[in-house]
């Protein structure tokens, strides 16, 4: 590389052979301390004069050699973390620049639905969508399309093969309406897209597809407990209506465990335990695993605290179905014949039932304002672009008259400079003429003496010859006259 300076080194994986000597990260093997230590020798004074850059790349860099991360070497970390909202919109716009999109076609609204989706998701969304219009003979990728993109990529294609028996399609669309309904009761949870008892190749039976009305970092208290009671509503639906519990809540268990968990040991959100910090995440960029930082009782204890937060969640989903038990019945009855509603159909069954009007979705309204701000602004421009041209309208009526006040002032001088030119053409002439006069008598003159001796200019009949500035005189004074 010194050789062929200025140049980049890129090392991708470099927690390959940049690992910890530490016995704790697996350290001890000769062959790869000898590759970091004579990689620490080479990187050990570098400058700017030697215009070699190291660029290095790792998903674990807690278990990288320290020495690697000094300054002189590996001295700047950056972090890629997965897109933003506005990170997600530019991505989608680059996959679909090569892709034919009709005008129903809103990229901010499927930004908003792939939160945590990562380039290559979103890549694989429009290239399903691009799929699902050519299997429908379409030129063009619709709203729909895209959508049904998402849900390929996050929950998998429908399974229409599997073929589930009453009960089961009862059992489902019960659990599905639970966590909808428990949904729309609740204060700070996220509204509803999409309710469907179709099950999926990533083995759902049905699922509840829920889309911010706006991308959020942070999340409070009040929060993570209605996600709770969320996540636990279709367990509780089932065991309301069938008075039997099944298997279909496992991954909904899985996940509620997993926040009241973090709620006692991380996020300082128990009463009993407070703001001591009871775990650690290792590996943070690939599967998250977190340790206990604690004794074996205090782990115990932990668990009982976890068990009396889900407790409590589960029994105020049951209260909410108990207190709504019509509505949940009819929307499940809807949900059986449809198999597949949408959250606007579901909504106009509840405010129905519950005598209430028809909220207008955020993103209606966000999608609303997008469109009222953009034509203001091109009010704005086009208002620009009249009050500029009014101006240059001005302009020229202003300049006119001034105009023609200049030609006119250019006209009676140039009238003026005519009559001064023929006042000074007839001074001239006069002179010149006197001047002829008083040349002939002198020419004469000088004649009679030049006969006496030779030939004479007279001879010719051309008559006085002027020289010098008299000529120069003469021929001007000619061209004036004649012109």
């Amino acid at each position: 590389a010194t050789k062929n300076a200025p140049c980049i080194i890129f090392i991708d994986e470099i927690d390959a052979i940049g690992r910890s000597r530490d016995s704790k990260y697996g350290g001890g093997n000769e062959e790869r301390e000898q590759t970091l230590n004579q990689l620490l020798s080479e990187m050990d004074g570098f400058d700017s004069s030697k215009g070699i850059l190291i660029l290095g790349a790792t998903n674990r860099p807690e278990i990288l050699d320290k020495a690697l991360l000094r300054p002189g070497r590996f001295d700047r970390r950056i972090i890629v973390e997965k897109p933003d909202l506005k990170g997600r919109v530019e991505i989608l716009k680059v996959h679909a620049k090569d892709v034919l999109m009709d005008e129903t076609v809103d990229l901010d609204e499927i930004a908003l639905a792939t939160s945590g989706a990562v380039g290559s998701d979103l890549a694989n969304m429009i290239n399903e969508a691009a799929i699902n219009a050519v299997k429908e003979k379409r030129e063009f990728v619709s709203q729909k399309d895209l959508f049904n993109a998402v849900e390929i990529v996050l929950v998998g294609k429908e399974k229409k093969d599997r073929i589930l028996s009453e009960q089961e399609r009862k059992i489902v669309s019960y659990h599905e309406v639970g966590h909808a309904l428990v949904s729309a009761l609740q204060k700070n949870s996220e509204p509803v897209q999409k309710i469907t008892i179709v099950p999926r190749t990533m083995g759902a039976l049905g699922y509840v597809m829920h889309v911010p009305e706006e991308e959020k970092y942070l999340n409070s208290e009040a929060e993570l407990k209605d996600m709770l009671v969320g996540l636990l509503a279709g367990r509780a639906a089932e065991e309301l209506v069938f008075d039997s519990v099944t298997t279909g809540a496992s991954n909904d268990i899985e996940k509620a465990t997993s926040i009241a968990r973090s709620m006692v040991t991380q996020y300082g959100m128990s009463k009993k335990f407070g703001l001591i910090g009871l775990e650690t995440v290792e590996s943070r960029y690939l599967d998250g695993r977190v340790v206990m930082n604690c004794a074996d009782e205090t782990a115990a204890a932990v668990d009982e605290e976890v068990m009396k937060i889900l407790k409590e969640s589960y029994d105020e989903a049951m209260n909410l179905l108990k207190d709504n038990r019509e509505i949940m019945d009819k929307l499940a009855e809807y949900l059986i014949q449809k198999e597949t509603i949408t959250g606007k159909e579901f909504m106009e069954i509840y405010c129905k039932e519950k005598g209430i009007p028809v909220p207008e979705p955020k993103t209606e309204t966000m999608k609303k304002d997008r469109a009222e701000k953009a034509s203001e602004e091109d009010k704005k421009s086009e208002h620009e672009e009249t009050v500029n041209t009014e101006g240059c309208e001005e302009n020229s009526e202003n300049e006119e008259p001034e105009n023609q006040k200049e030609a006119g002032e250019a006209k009676d001088a140039l009238k003026e400079n005519e009559e001064v030119t023929e006042n000074e053409v007839a001074e001239e002439s006069k002179e010149l003429c006197e001047k002829e006069e008083s040349g002939d008598v002198a020419e004469s003159n000088a004649g009679e003496a030049i006969g006496t001796t030779g030939d004479s200019d007279d001879s010719t009949g051309e008559g006085p010859v002027l020289t010098g500035k008299d000529a120069d005189f003469a021929s001007e004074l000619k061209n004036r006259l004649y012109k």
